[in-house]
């Protein structure tokens, strides 16, 4: 489901520098759905990586990804300042192809 969800995405993304106004609402709302659809996997899959600190893994997730995404947002609207936000869509549509990094998550099967 992790990899659907963060590769899924990969094509949409990679397509939305290219799309008019209109179909970048769509796209933008169909990577969303299928980024947003493995959440609660890839949180039960951290919470199984440290068995018996199910709330502690919860706060770290939700802490880090608000965090990290107000971080992101403040650097990617300096590159924008910088560069022009045609630059950031385009270096944008890349990101989801760092999915291919789940290949390095653990197997809990083996365990």
């Amino acid at each position: 489901m992790i990899w659907i969800s963060i590769l899924g995405a990969a094509p949409f993304a990679l397509a939305l520098p290219y799309a008019n106004l209109a179909w970048t609402g769509i796209l933008s709302f169909v990577i969303g759905c299928i980024l947003a659809s493995a959440f609660s996997a890839i949180l039960v899959f951290a919470q199984e990586l440290i068995p018996g600190k199910v709330g502690t893994v919860s706060g770290l997730f939700f802490g880090l990804a608000f965090g990290m995404a107000g971080i992101g947002a403040a650097v990617l609207g300096n590159v924008a300042d910088h560069y022009g936000i045609e630059f950031v869509y385009h270096v944008c549509s890349y990101l989801p192809l760092l999915g291919i990094l789940t290949a390095f998550l653990p197997d809990l099967r083996r365990q």
